[in-house]
């Protein structure tokens, strides 16, 4: 309801069956299936300074244990991107030694890719676009229906430069983990799920 009609449009149009069918043509996988709750997916957001550490993403969805995620879609809706802003969506190797290919976030443009264990990617340096224009990205994920899908959640990698930075990359990889976790444990929500996992947060660091 806050995405406005325009983008409301363009997502049931994504997944609508006819488009599903063209998905199942050009990635040869059959059975896709759409998410109408946009789990994990969505319109995101990425404000200067911001930026999206390497990872594989999760491979089941929370709610439906048998759906196995195997098809990402992203749409970009940045008017006016310039490359100075930088932003560029980074694929990289499934040993992470090297890039494979950068996808500038224009907009307009939609990226269609494969998503398993080790599809790694990512827009892991800060933004430098200007105060007040962010990065902005219609997401959709597909999956197919799968008898026993291996369960594994979003998985940060550092890049072989990251340096110390591989430190806080582990922790985010950690809590995302916890996050997975309760999502599926307990069948909750993102907004509510983030929630208890701030407060169990703010609880740790007061200990310290």
């Amino acid at each position: 309801e806050t995405w406005g009609t325009t983008i409301q449009q363009v997502a049931e149009v994504l997944n609508s069956p006819e488009f599903i069918a063209y998905l199942e043509h050009l990635t040869g996988i059959s059975g896709l299936i759409a998410d109408p709750s946009f789990e994990g997916g969505g319109m995101h957001q990425t404000i200067t300074g911001g930026f999206l550490n390497m990872h594989a993403d999760f491979s089941v969805h929370p709610h439906h244990r048998h759906w196995s995620r195997r098809v990402n879609l992203l749409l970009y809706c940045n008017e006016n991107w310039l490359p100075e802003y930088g932003g560029d969506l980074e694929l990289w190797t499934r040993d992470m030694k090297r890039c494979e290919k950068r996808v500038a976030p224009i907009g307009n443009r939609v990226l269609i890719f494969n998503t398993d264990a080790d599809s790694f990617h990512g827009h892991p340096d800060p933004l430098t676009s200007p105060v007040g224009v962010a990065r902005q990205s219609l997401a959709l994920y597909y999956f197919t229906e799968e008898d026993a899908p291996v369960v594994h959640s979003t998985n940060y990698k550092a890049r072989p430069d990251d340096g110390a930075k591989r430190v806080l990359i582990y922790a985010d990889k950690k809590a995302l983990q916890a996050f997975d976790w309760a999502k599926r444990r307990f069948n909750l929500s993102n907004d509510f799920a983030g929630k208890v996992l701030g407060v169990a947060d703010k609880l740790r660091r007061k200990r310290k």
